[in-house]
């Protein structure tokens, strides 16, 4: 679980939320809205290639709770997965402020603020733009994540267009820059619950105070439980859509029906010979017992 720890922290948050750091203290004189789509981007695709040898490089509770919904992970893992991903984001908060601290303070005069023209918490945690209502805000947040989910299922199936081999890391990377250039003006497209909750809590220990969790009309815990719904949505469509559909499942009953077909050849084959009732050498006799045996062993191949 510390591959989730390390993934999450040292590449996808502390890149992406660096990346936010270093294009607000600058006044956008040092970046632009999309140097932090890209390190976001680069950012994941590196927590990928960091983590997935170990733990499958989920970097997201999300993602975790897809993997159980298809039996790919137990259950009783799912929240020591979230953990680590949350204490990772937690953890490149903190190292993205101790980065970015004199910078920080420059730009804000010392004040840590969570709303107002010099506001830095956004930095690390997501904020609804002004426009933005709480109800719009959750639909946004439940088709990115389920447009995330959609991408990494795709990615992985094997019996789809999956990946290249190697490529993985870098395709899940552009899923995620696509949705930023696409879905990210409503709210900072968080998509993943540990991502926004770790800095969250950093900061309000960090020195903005509990004002982070009641600002934008107690908006916090929208990217918590928008993106687990996301989940479930992304997860139901790539499911009910596309692997209920794979042609490899008729396959897998032919061969069934090749073997069943070749064994009963087999069997017209002896009793068609002088004697085929009988036993083959080294059997009891009655050999039609041989058959039934052999006939016993193919019947579990077609239950499956």
């Amino acid at each position: 679980m510390t591959s989730e720890l390390e993934g999450s922290a040292e590449d996808t948050q502390i890149f992406g939320c660096g990346g936010v750091a270093q294009v607000t203290t600058s006044s956008l004189t040092r970046g632009e809205y999309l140097s932090i789509n890209l390190a976001f981007a680069l950012g994941v695709t590196f927590g990928v290639h960091v983590s997935r040898g170990v733990s499958g490089a989920h970097l997201n509770p999300a993602v975790s709770l897809a993997m159980c919904l298809l039996g790919r992970l137990p259950w009783r893992k799912l929240p020591v997965y979230a953990l680590f991903q949350l204490l990772g984001a937690f953890v490149a908060a903190a190292t993205v402020y101790a980065q970015y601290h004199d910078a920080i303070m420059q730009y804000s005069g010392g004040n840590l603020t969570v709303t107002g023209p010099l506001e830095t918490a956004s930095i690390f945690a997501t904020y609804p733009a002004p426009h933005l209502s709480i109800s719009n805000g959750f639909v946004d947040q439940v088709i990115g994540t389920a447009a995330l989910l959609v991408c990494v299922l795709a990615l992985g199936d094997s019996q789809n267009s999956p990946a290249p081999k190697g490529l993985e890391p870098v395709l899940v990377g552009m899923s995620v820059l696509v949705i930023g250039l696409a879905m990210g003006s409503n709210c900072g497209y968080a998509i993943n619950p540990a991502r926004d909750l770790g800095p969250r809590l950093f900061t309000c220990v960090g020195g903005w105070g509990v004002e982070v969790f009641s600002a934008g009309r107690h908006w916090w815990w929208v990217p918590l439980l928008g993106p687990m719904v996301g989940s479930l949505v992304g997860t139901a469509v790539y499911w009910l859509l596309i692997e209920l559909h794979h042609p490899a499942q008729e396959g897998a009953l032919e061969d069934c029906q090749t073997v069943k077909n070749k064994y009963a050849i087999e069997l017209e084959e002896g009793a068609s010979k002088p004697g085929g009732g009988g036993a083959k050498d080294g059997e009891h006799e009655g050999g039609g017992g041989g058959g039934v045996h052999r006939q016993a062993a193919v019947e579990p191949q077609k239950l499956s």
